[in-house]
């Protein structure tokens, strides 16, 4: 993307809406797919809680854990080398998960659903998908998807199918039917594209 104009941090506007519609109780909480800790580091931000960050990149996950320190923040983040599809902790043991951006990435996305749906807590809700918060200022919006298209179209007609393919609502409604989620809500209002579920009794 050209750096011509920086853009807002749009972390914690999708901070803002992780709170809102999952609603969390305070306690553990997990960043799923963190990358470098942006949302993790955003809820930290916005709450009391400790916040898992879970990334297979363990390089990414050192940068994450530096800026942690530097924002004062690390007694609260909690860095964990690990894949969607094995998530090394107990069934019902989070209040909340947030993934933003990589489940498009996931090698079996149905399957990292179904651990995400193991480790809520019943009752817990879970956010998956991409955005950049539904209160991100409109000039930055349109600004950081012409620059994102721009990049995608430069790659060529397979970099489009790769990249468009799986960000449509059909692609998502399917990953949670064949993950078994009951319930499941997709906010499909463009640019925005999420699959809200919650902890059910069963």
């Amino acid at each position: 993307m050209s750096a011509s104009k920086e853009l807002p941090d749009w972390f914690p506007y999708v901070a803002e809406d992780v709170l809102r519609c999952c609603r969390p109780e305070p306690g553990l909480w997990v960043d799923l797919g963190c990358g470098t800790g942006g949302l993790g580091l955003a809820l930290a931000r916005a709450s009391n809680s400790t916040i898992l960050l879970i990334d297979p990149n363990a390089d990414a996950l050192a940068e994450a854990g530096e800026k942690a320190r530097a924002a004062g923040l690390d007694g609260r983040i909690v860095p964990i080398v690990a894949c969607a599809e094995q998530i090394p902790l107990p069934d019902g043991s989070v209040e909340a998960v947030a993934s933003r951006g990589s489940i498009f990435f996931w090698n079996d996305p149905p399957e990292g659903l179904r651990e995400v749906y193991r480790i809520l807590r019943k009752g817990a809700r879970a956010m998956i998908g991409g955005g950049l918060g539904s209160s991100y200022p409109r000039w930055a919006r349109d600004e950081f998807y012409r620059r994102r298209n721009a990049d995608v179209q430069a790659g060529g007609a397979e970099a489009i199918r790769k990249w468009e393919g799986p960000r449509r609502p059909e692609w998502m409604e399917a990953q949670a039917r064949a993950a078994g989620l009951r319930d499941s809500l997709i906010e499909p209002t463009p640019p925005h594209l999420w699959l809200l579920f919650e902890k059910g009794e069963s």
